[in-house]
């Protein structure tokens, strides 16, 4: 197995354990969850910060404040993932179908920069749009416009933030592009705690489960830099790496006793199409890729 590989599914573990945790956290506001969480990731920001990695670039201040920025639309999007998950939402659905963040950064990338959609990522496309559809109509309350609303805001967040992470890489290591992107969380944490009043009188449990929210995220966010590091490529790592729902829903049926319909399951099965889909690199661009220069 390649080593990319490897880490790749890694990454799908720690994220997979990442998305089931937040419903561990009962009715601890989606605010909370989020200042706690930033705890867990400072392992992670110390190890970039002393990685050997992080002095490469061309132009450091343009890459890092693109990073930064990445980090701040991201983390505002976990921030309405969590708000989902804390009012009690399923992680069985609303995981899988937040996912399809790819979706949102495939289209910008094909607008913004110029690439070219192959016939598979355009079949993703309507794939992931079927999919969306019958997480919605597969609910108590169908076509519930706020319930949509909210599913879609990380979805379009986190793609955004993926898109600019991207263009970061191009200007700085991917390293100090991660670095970037997790220390931006640690402001936007203090803004929450300034604005959002909090207890601080929790259960050790809850104390534990928050931290980890944040160290599984960030030990997610590693594998995944190493995964680049090794050979692997973004067209493909990044799709890869966002089927971590395989993980989740086991744990959210098995573990939480959530139930999932048969609607449900469907739409949970496009999504992981259509994921695979936007993954999958044509031969002919595979060979050109790997041609020297290219």
């Amino acid at each position: 197995m390649p080593r990319w590989l490897f880490l790749s599914i890694l990454t799908v573990l720690f994220w997979g354990v990442w998305g089931f945790i937040p419903r561990k956290l009962g009715a601890m506001p989606a605010e909370q969850s989020q200042v706690i969480s930033t705890l867990g990731l400072l392992p992670v920001v110390a190890a970039l910060a002393f990685g050997r990695g992080r002095l490469s670039g061309t132009r450091f201040a343009r890459g890092c404040w693109l990073a930064f920025a990445a980090g701040i639309v991201g983390g505002v999007g976990t921030l309405f993932f969590y708000r989902m998950m804390s009012a009690g939402e399923s992680a069985a659905t609303v995981v899988p179908l937040t996912s399809l963040y790819p979706l949102v950064t495939i289209v910008l990338a094909v607008v913004f920069l110029k690439e070219k959609l192959h016939g598979a990522q355009f079949g993703g496309i309507v794939l992931a749009l079927v999919s969306i559809y019958f997480f919605n109509v597969g609910r108590e309350e169908p076509f519930s416009a706020r319930w949509l609303a909210f599913a879609l805001l990380p979805i379009g967040l986190w793609g955004v933030a993926a898109l600019l992470q991207k263009l970061s890489t191009n200007e700085i290591s991917a390293e100090l592009s991660t670095l970037c992107f997790l220390a931006a969380l640690v402001p936007l944490a203090l803004v929450l705690l300034a604005l959002k009043p909090m207890t601080w009188q929790l259960m050790p449990a809850a104390w534990g489960w928050a931290v980890a929210l944040g160290l599984f995220f960030g030990l997610g966010n590693l594998t995944l830099l190493a995964a680049f590091a090794s050979g692997g490529k973004a067209a493909i790592v990044s799709p890869l790496t966002s089927l971590y729902s395989v993980v989740t829903i086991p744990l959210a049926v098995g573990v939480l006793g959530e139930k999932v319909h048969p609607r449900e399951w469907l739409a949970i099965a496009l999504a992981l199409v259509a994921v695979l889909a936007f993954a999958w690199e044509p031969k002919r661009a595979a060979d050109v890729s790997a041609q020297p220069g290219k």
